[in-house]
């Protein structure tokens, strides 16, 4: 398994926004991770990309635990980090080369790669940023840049994608193309999101959060999920919306779709 979470308690500020959680992600799956603003998704993430560790319980890598101590050892951390590739909801942090083609080109080089310069163009082309290369990614729009950063990530050849919104900040017809390109890859992803009408294209699985820090309310198909509607209400990513017409009264759910 990619990943192992065994009653894993995640806090933030010293807060549990994650409590007792199990699960675990199977080599090749496609994961989506639901629920609204503040019901831990990306502190989810970032724990499975190392960047955080649980208060609670025990969270592996391929079988390893996935600690501060494992991290400090240069030969797993060198794998880890060419196996796991992280895409931040905010990507500015992430771009910090003079150019695009440099972005691209960074991942790669720090890990030795032979083939550098053919990873930059393969994933500037996938996501249309040739004609960008050669400018400065603060130039750039942010969907621009969004792409520019998923290309950086895709560069390193990962094992492992997590992916933080990845088409927050796109246009629609962007964000259809990533999330075909995405579809198309032969790669473990988890995904986050909270926009419920790309939730069938990102996974084969969905993974829904409580909205009060409770852990899961849902782990099964997407279309399962989609279909219940009490669910959703429950969790925050739709309402149930009642209106009078004279003496009738009439209810209608609304799914919270805009990112």
């Amino acid at each position: 398994m990619p990943f192992q979470l065994d009653h894993v308690t995640l806090e933030l500020s010293g807060r549990a926004v994650l409590r007792d959680v199990s699960l675990s992600v199977a080599p090749g799956e496609r994961v989506v991770l639901l629920g609204v603003n503040g019901c831990g998704k990306t502190t989810l993430l970032r724990a499975l990309d190392g960047l955080a560790f649980p208060a609670a319980g025990e969270l592996r890598y391929a079988g390893m635990p996935l600690t501060a101590r494992a991290l400090d050892d240069a030969t797993f951390r060198r794998r880890f980090r060419s196996e796991v590739g992280l895409l931040f909801q905010n990507v500015d942090g992430m771009l910090f080369n003079p150019t695009v083609a440099d972005e691209l080109a960074f991942g790669p080089r720090q890990l030795g790669a032979l083939d550098v310069d053919a990873r930059v163009r393969r994933w500037a082309e996938a996501l249309e940023l040739v004609p960008f290369l050669d400018r400065p990614p603060f130039e750039l729009s942010g969907g621009e840049k969004k792409r520019v950063a998923l290309a950086a990530v895709l560069a390193l050849d990962p094992k492992v994608l997590l992916l933080d919104e990845a088409t927050a900040n796109l246009d629609p017809a962007a964000a259809a193309r990533v999330v075909e390109l995405l579809a198309a890859l032969d790669v473990t992803t988890v995904a986050t999101t909270h926009n419920l009408s790309v939730v069938e294209e990102l996974g084969d699985r969905a993974i829904l959060l409580d909205r009060a820090g409770g852990g899961i309310l849902f782990d099964g198909a997407p279309a399962e999920l989609l279909r219940d509607e009490a669910l959703l209400v429950r969790s925050g990513l739709a309402h149930r919306h009642a209106h009078r017409h004279g003496s009738a009264e009439h209810a209608h759910f609304h799914v919270h779709d805009a990112e």
